[in-house]
């Protein structure tokens, strides 16, 4: 594999949402190393316009600067109508996620910045797609694990997009150590971590209160933080939820291992959704998306807030600059 351009692929997601215009806000930036966008290029130049906006869009081997954007072509099977998620164009949206990994694969880029997906649409479109992470993970042929990031807080999960009745029987406890493992490596090697402070949650309420609300912490999640303190990792845990976020807990605890989705990630949000970012753990190649969804009541209109999106363009950035 030939050594990485420092540039970073970039893609919209969803085109009928904000996706595509924040990307064209983010390509106003100057951006170390600068950007290569996988995305049709007639999705990219509506959202200048309705942005008002000045973007050229260059071919793929371009460097990019302020207001001009490579772009690789991934052409719609339906042109874009900003506010309706199309599953016709499905094969398009996942075609650029798995060109952009692809490119960070092969060294022309050094790390992925994702838009939001629209998951309903990309199934209605004939895909099983369960999301980025996953389908990053599976191209990669890699165990990943899901890290969502802001200033004050990080949260890892077990499991990620999973119906609530399916969480129990899919926490296991090799599952629990390859999970902890990539998190603890990856807060090392990725955030410069000497020894991370991760704080693991338990499932049941209360922690499961002794086996009296489950037995889970007992049989499945304490003897997997046993196991790896022994190995030296620094663990907390199994921690009951609802009080594991208060700030003097927070203070000692470099990244929260929640135990399923909405168990960790409506904290994380509360405490500042524009600023939060999702960052994709065990690739070979930092991946980090915005935190928020498609929003397609907003598309069009000028309204997304960029933030996320320019977090997460800036996160990869450092990340990928790393040894």
């Amino acid at each position: 594999m030939t050594a990485p351009r420092p540039r970073l692929a970039l893609v919209p997601g969803e085109p009928g949402g904000v996706g595509p215009e924040l990307c064209v806000r983010l390509a106003q930036r100057e951006l170390p190393g600068g950007l290569l966008a996988f995305a049709d290029p007639d999705t990219l130049a509506s959202a200048a316009r309705a942005l008002g906006l000045p973007l050229t869009l260059l071919p793929a081997e371009a460097d990019s600067a302020p207001g001009a954007l490579p772009v690789r072509v991934v052409k719609q099977a339906a042109p874009t109508r900003f506010g309706t998620a199309d599953p016709a164009n499905a094969r398009a949206v996942i075609d650029a996620l798995l060109g952009a990994g692809r490119a960070c694969l092969d060294g022309e880029c050094a790390g992925v910045v994702t838009g939001p997906v629209n998951k309903a649409s990309i199934q209605a479109g004939g895909i099983d797609y369960r999301g980025t992470t996953e389908l990053l993970a599976e191209q990669a042929g890699t165990d990943v694990v899901m890290m969502l990031a802001s200033a004050r807080l990080r949260v890892a999960l077990a499991t990620t997009h999973l119906a609530l009745r399916e969480v129990p029987d899919a926490i296991t406890r090799d599952g629990l150590l390859r999970d902890l493992r990539i998190l603890d490596a990856s807060l090392r090697r990725q955030f410069g971590i000497v020894r991370p402070r991760i704080a693991v949650l338990g499932l049941n309420p209360h922690a499961g209160e002794n086996g009296l609300l489950g037995r889970e912490e007992i049989e499945v999640i304490q003897p997997a933080i046993e196991q790896l303190r022994a190995q030296g990792l620094d663990l907390r845990g199994p921690l009951p939820a609802d009080t594991a976020f208060l700030p003097d807990k927070l203070a000692k605890t470099d990244a929260v291992f929640a135990m399923y989705h909405d168990q960790g990630l409506p904290v994380l949000k509360h405490g500042g959704l524009e600023h939060a970012v999702n960052i994709t753990l065990g690739l070979p190649y930092p991946r980090v998306a915005v935190d928020h969804g498609t929003a397609l009541d907003l598309a069009g209109r000028g309204l997304a807030d960029p933030r996320s999106l320019c977090a997460a363009a800036d996160l990869c950035a450092q990340l990928a600059a790393r040894p």
